[in-house]
């Protein structure tokens, strides 16, 4: 079982309202800081705010590329994640282009993940040399269970870092039988799995994780870590 300090550490607590405020964003820093999150998941307009505010701590700024529909061109996308990385983000999560993925294009899909791999392998817009994680966001939601493999492995051949499930506004989250899916695609756990969307109690998260996720995305982390005791979780629910 995992320790509080462990748990923390795979989560990802996220903030994507359109509507959140530069005091949303304070309190959401400050918290995750106090519980010593692996990430706060924020909108792009506010990784500068996070960077500051997170400057110091053991909390990673990580932000959204191409959300939620992942249909900006490829120049579009590596251009966000270099200005991403620039103004502060430590990681990113990045939608597949969903459309021409299910079109058939797979050499378009693969090359624009590529290039999204080497703008995090290369830094920011100064060029600097700082790796930066990827998380590939396929929206298994929108899939059929053969794609959902068939993205994964695109994942990660592309030298992202993360397969992540879903943005959480197509109508569907993460389900353990879906992370069950892509860990077997996946082989090895070369590369991790984020699950993310729905994700709003302990019970449901430690079976994403037992499932083979690595990684929770959840706007619920603060309640999450803090209902977290693992004397009350002697095993992963089944």
């Amino acid at each position: 079982m995992y320790s509080r300090e462990q748990f923390a550490k795979m989560i990802d607590n996220t903030l994507l309202r359109p509507d959140a405020t530069k005091s949303d964003i304070l309190w959401l820093c400050e918290e995750s800081a106090h519980r010593h999150f692996a990430s706060v998941c924020l909108l792009p307009c506010w990784v500068g705010t996070a960077a500051r505010l997170l400057d110091g701590s053991d909390v990673k700024v990580c932000t959204v590329i191409s959300f939620p529909f992942g249909a900006c061109t490829r120049l579009t996308k590596a251009f966000e994640v270099r200005n991403a990385i620039a103004n502060g983000a430590r990681e990113v999560d990045a939608v597949m282009n969903i459309g021409r993925f299910k079109s058939g294009d797979d050499d378009y899909v693969a090359q624009d993940m590529r290039d999204m791999a080497d703008a995090c392998n290369a830094g920011g817009m100064d060029g600097g040399s700082r790796r930066v994680l990827l998380k590939i966001i396929i929206e298994t939601h929108c899939l059929t269970d053969e794609e959902k493999e068939h993205a994964a492995r695109m994942v990660r051949d592309s030298g992202a870092d993360f397969v992540k499930t879903s943005t959480g506004t197509a109508g569907g989250g993460a389900t353990v039988e879906d992370i069950r899916r892509l860990r077997r695609a996946l082989g090895p756990p070369y590369i991790g799995i984020k699950a993310s969307g729905g994700i709003k109690t302990v019970e449901t998260a430690l079976r994403m994780l037992d499932a083979g996720a690595n990684r929770i995305g959840t706007s619920c982390g603060i309640a999450l870590h803090d209902a977290y005791h693992p004397e009350d979780f002697k095993e992963a629910p089944g």
